[in-house]
């Protein structure tokens, strides 16, 4: 197969904004993943760092600000190859809330901004966002997925 023919993953920049014991998750609509709840994020832009994306997805998503960033999860995200062809190396980020409200700035993307508690989460979450999760309550940074168990 040559090179142009080839696919390869994008990276993937969730972040997790906290508020007290609360999380922002927005419901994606019109890409894959429609109809789940995922954090605020994007795709990491040529030139950009890590931090730089979170803190331009979470401005362009919300319409907040944030800062203190770190990192909190590296995933791989493959629930979705067979359904939309898309996988993605996820790369989760913690960032300190600043104050305001979400609002839906895209509203092709997302229907609604919703904080949630950590122990009660929506039922349909977008797998990256699981997968920072999960990284995130047993405080490892990457963990392995065992494809052939799905």
């Amino acid at each position: 197969m040559s090179d142009q023919n080839k696919k390869y993953p994008k990276v993937g920049i969730g972040v997790m904004i906290k508020n007290n014991n609360k999380m922002l998750l927005g419901l994606r609509k019109g890409s894959h993943g429609s109809g789940e709840w995922s954090f605020p994020g994007g795709h990491l832009e040529f030139g950009e760092t890590i931090f730089e994306t979170a803190k331009r997805e979470v401005r362009e998503e919300t319409g907040l600000n944030v800062n203190d960033f770190k990192l909190i999860s590296v995933a791989d995200e493959m629930r979705y190859i067979q359904s939309d062809g898309k996988h993605y190396l996820n790369i989760g980020v913690e960032a300190k809330y600043e104050g305001g409200v979400p609002v839906v700035t895209e509203p092709d993307k997302c229907e609604d901004w919703q904080w949630f508690d950590l122990e009660r989460l929506p039922d349909k979450i977008l797998e990256g966002t699981e997968l920072v999760i999960r990284n995130y309550k047993d405080k490892k940074i990457y963990q392995s997925i065992d494809r052939l168990k799905k």
